[in-house]
C-alpha cells in the first residue's frame, strides 16, 4: 500500500472492471479490448494526468498507457492482450502542473492578459522536471530539451514564441514521462485479468448422445458412428461437439426408461451414473468403442474445424471403483447405506455425490484434477461441467486456476441452473462460459431485462452467457406448445443475442416437443434409453440452422454479446435490437416476433443519429436470412412478421448513400 503523503491530491475511485475489490479476475479473450475506466479527480481547478499500468503476471516491467479524460471526471484507456494467460493492471494519477500552467496561459491570452510571469513559471516546472530525468529513466536528449526550453522561456520571449515552445509535442511527452513521484496517487489494488482463447467468447455447440446413432435398429451406437456424423455437423456450422458422459455406466440402482426406478433388461441407464467394474471417470464405456476409436474421433473432428467437448460430472454410480477404494469420499448414513443424490422430492438413486467435507479432501481434490489432466492428454480442451453449484466454490477456484496454469487453452462451461448469486459466483471463480436463464425468458420484457443485466452491468466482465433453447434435461413449455415456429424463434434469438449458443440435437432441429405430462422434461428421454433418429425427416431445421450459423461466422457483430442495443417497437410481441462491431463497419438489425401462433406487425424507432443515418435520405438493408434487399428512409419503418413462414429478419445496414444512384451494398 502506498505510504500516506499529504501532497498527493488526486483521487482514484470506481475502477472498472474490478471484481469484488480485486479478489477475482475480469475476463477477456485474446485480441479483445480491455477498456479500463475510473473516476479520477482532484480539488480545485488543476489539470491532472492518469495512466494505466498493464503487464503479464510475473513480469516486472509495466506497460504504460496514458488515459483519456472524458466528461464528468471519467477517464479511460484501452489495451489489447494478444495471448491467453493471466495479466494484472493498476492506475496512477497526479496533478499536472505543466498542463495547468499551459491551460492558464491560453485563458489569459484569450482575455488579453500578460503572460510573461506564466512563461517563467513554466520554465521553473521544466527545470524541476529535468532534475528528475535521470531517476525516472528519461533520455538525456529529452532532459536537454527540457532545460533548453526553460532557458529560452527565461529570455523573455513574445507570447507567440513562448506558446509555440510549450506546445511542442516532444516537450509535452518529455514532461509527462517523469512526473514528480511525491505527487503521484497510485490505486491501492493491483487488479487481475484472465485472457482466454477466442472460443471462450464465440462458440457454437451441438450436443448428441453417441449411443443413439447406430445405423442399425436396437443396437448401441459407437464413437465410430459419431465420426460418421462429423461432416454434417460441421456443415451446419457448429464448432463444438459436446458429448454427455462416455464412461462405463453403473448397474446398481440403474434407472429405466423415462426415469423409472427399476431398469428392465437391456436398459442402458443414465450416462451420468458414472462408474462400474470396467472403470470410472478415466474409462470408456465398452459399447462405445476403443481408445483408438476415441483418438480417431478427436482427430477427425479437428479436420472439420470441430472440437470435442466432454462432460465433467463429478459424481459416481454406487458401483464406481471410488466407492470401494475411497469410502471416505462419500457420505454414509446411520443405517450403513451410502447417501445418494437427492433434491426432494426428486431422488437419484443411481448417483452418489462426493462428500467434499471429507477429512481426505486434499486427496479427493487432487484425484478430480487428475481426471481433467487425463482427458487433456487425450486431446480434450473443452469441458461442460455438470451441476458445479453442488460442489464447493473453493474447489472450483482451486481446480480452474490449477489447470489453467498448466493448460491456458482449457475452457470450462458451467451447467448451473440455480440462483443468480450462485451462478454469478461461479463465473467469478473462473468458468469460461455459463448456462443461463435464457431458456425461460420468452417475453420482450423478460428478454430485455435479462440482456440488459448481462451486457450493461459488471456481469459482462465475469459472466459469459451460453444460450441453450433446450437441453436433455429441459424441454421448455414455449417449445412444447409453440410448434415449429417456436423452435425457429428461439434458434434465432439464441444465435443473435449471445455470441455462444448451443442446441441439444437432433431433438431441436427435428422440433421434438413430446414432454412428460406436466413437466418440462422430454418423454422417452435419451438420458435413459437409446433412440433412433431420422435426421432428414420433413420439417427439420437443418437448412435454417446452417444459414444462421453462416451468418454468425460472416458477421463479427454476432461474435460478442455485450455490443447490444435494443430498438423500440410499438408491439410487445416483436423484439428488435442492433449488434455492431467495434469499428462500426458491421451493423446488424435483428427483428423477431415472439408470437409463434399469429402474424404480427410493428413500427420500429431507429436511432438514426447513432447509426449515422439521415432522416429522409435512403439507406440500404440486406436480409441475411432471405437474400432480400430493402431501401428505407424513415426512422419509423414498419415490418410484418409471420411465424409460419419466417418469424425474423436479420438485416445488415449500409449507411446513408452519397448519391441516390450509389447503391454500394453493405454485405
Amino acid at each position: 500500500m502506498q505510504r500516506f503523503n499529504g501532497r498527493r491530491r488526486v483521487v482514484i475511485e470506481h475502477v472498472r472492471p474490478e471484481i469484488e475489490e480485486g479478489m477475482f479476475a475480469a475476463k477477456r479473450v485474446a485480441g479483445e479490448d480491455l477498456l479500463v475506466r475510473a473516476d479520477i479527480f482532484t480539488d480545485g481547478h488543476d489539470l491532472i494526468q492518469a495512466r494505466l499500468h498493464f503487464r503479464p503476471l510475473g513480469e516486472e516491467k509495466w506497460e504504460i498507457h496514458p488515459m483519456k479524460a472524458l466528461p464528468n471526471d471519467l477517464w479511460e484507456a484501452r489495451v489489447v492482450p494478444e495471448s491467453p494467460g493471466e495479466y494484472e493492471y493498476t492506475l496512477d494519477a497526479w496533478v499536472d502542473h505543466f498542463s495547468t500552467v499551459l491551460h492558464g496561459i491560453h485563458k489569459k491570452l484569450d482575455a488579453g492578459q500578460d503572460i510573461s510571469v506564466d512563461l517563467l513559471i513554466a520554465a521553473s516546472v521544466l527545470r524541476s522536471t529535468a532534475s528528475r530525468a535521470g531517476a525516472e529513466g528519461i533520455s538525456e536528449q529529452a532532459a536537454s530539451l527540457l532545460l533548453e526550453t526553460a532557458a529560452e522561456l527565461e529570455k523573455g520571449l513574445s507570447p507567440k514564441q513562448g506558446l509555440a515552445l510549450l506546445e511542442d509535442p516532444r516537450l509535452q511527452r518529455a514532461v509527462h514521462a517523469c512526473p514528480d513521484p511525491e505527487l503521484i496517487t497510485t490505486y491501492p489494488r493491483i487488479l487481475r485479468l484472465y485472457v482466454e482463447r477466442p472460443k471462450a467468447l464465440y462458440s457454437t455447440w451441438y450436443e448428441l448422445f453417441p449411443r443413439s446413432w447406430s445405423p442399425e435398429p436396437d443396437k448401441h451406437g459407437t464413437l465410430r458412428d459419431v465420426a460418421r456424423l462429423l461432416p454434417e455437423i460441421a456443415k451446419m456450422g457448429f464448432d463444438v461437439l459436446y458429448l454427455p458422459p462416455i464412461h462405463p455406466i453403473g448397474r446398481s440402482n440403474r434407472k429405466g426408461k423415462n426415469n423409472a426406478t427399476e431398469a428392465q433388461p437391456g436398459d442402458p441407464g443414465s450416462p451420468w451414473a458414472i462408474g462400474a467394474e470396467e472403470g470410472g471417470h478415466t474409462a470408456l464405456h465398452p459399447e462405445l468403442g476403443t481408445w483408438d476409436d476415441f483418438d480417431e474421433l478427436v482427430a477427425r473432428a479437428r479436420s472439420h474445424d470441430l472440437e470435442i467437448a466432454l462432460d465433467l460430472a463429478y459424481q459416481c454410480a454406487p458401483d464406481h471403483p471410488y466407492v470401494r477404494d475411497h469410502p471416505d469420499w462419500f457420505q454414509w448414513r446411520p443405517d450403513g447405506t451410502v447417501q445418494y443424490a437427492e433434491n426432494p422430492p426428486k431422488k437419484y438413486q443411481d448417483v452418489l455425490p462426493f462428500h467434499f467435507e471429507t477429512h481426505d479432501w486434499e486427496a479427493l481434490w487432487q484425484e478430480l484434477a487428475d481426471v481433467v489432466r487425463f482427458w487433456i492428454n487425450k486431446g480434450i480442451l473443452i469441458f461442460r461441467v455438470d451441476n458445479p453449484h453442488t460442489k464447493p466454490f473453493a474447489f472450483w477456484h482451486w481446480l480452474i486456476a490449477t489447470i489453467r496454469k498448466e493448460h491456458p487453452d482449457v475452457i470450462f462451461l458451467a451447467e448451473a441452473f440455480t440462483r443468480p448469486r450462485i451462478m454469478g459466483r461461479l463465473g467469478k471463480l473462473g468458468f469460461s462460459q455459463s448456462y443461463t436463464y435464457f431458456t425461460w425468458r420468452n417475453t420482450k420484457y423478460e428478454l430485455t431485462e435479462y440482456m440488459t443485466e448481462l451486457t450493461r452491468t459488471d456481469m459482462r466482465d465475469y459472466f459469459r452467457p451460453n444460450f441453450w433453447p433446450n437441453t436433455p434435461d429441459i424441454l421448455p413449455e414455449y417449445l412444447q406448445y409453440g410448434g415449429r415456429p417456436a423452435f425457429v424463434i428461439r434458434l434465432i434469438l439464441a444465435a443473435t443475442l449471445s455470441s455462444s449458443y448451443g442446441i441439444y440435437g437432433p431433438a431441436f432441429e427435428l422440433c421434438v416437443a413430446e414432454a412428460v405430462p406436466g413437466k418440462e422434461e422430454y418423454l422417452h428421454s435419451e438420458k435413459y434409453e437409446c433412440r433412433q433418429w431420422n435426421w432428414d425427416q420433413p420439417g427439420n431445421l437443418k437448412e435454417l440452422i446452417t444459414r444462421v450459423n453462416r451468418i454468425r461466422r460472416n458477421h463479427v457483430a454476432l461474435q460478442r454479446t455485450d455490443n447490444l442495443q435494443f430498438v423500440p417497437v410499438n408491439n410487445d410481441s416483436i423484439i428488435s435490437y442492433l449488434k455492431y462491431s467495434a469499428d462500426g463497419e458491421d451493423t446488424l438489425l435483428v427483428v423477431v416476433t415472439l408470437d409463434p401462433f399469429q402474424p404480427q406487425t410493428g413500427q420500429l424507432n431507429l436511432p438514426m443519429e447513432e447509426l449515422g443515418l439521415a432522416e429522409g435520405r435512403p439507406f440500404l438493408l440486406f436480409d441475411e436470412l432471405t437474400g432480400e434487399r430493402f431501401i428505407w428512409q424513415s426512422r419509423y419503418p414498419i415490418l410484418a412478421l409471420n411465424p409460419h413462414s419466417l418469424p425474423a429478419r436479420i438485416l445488415s445496414l449500409k449507411r446513408t448513400m452519397k448519391r441516390e444512384q450509389d447503391f454500394d451494398y453493405f454485405l
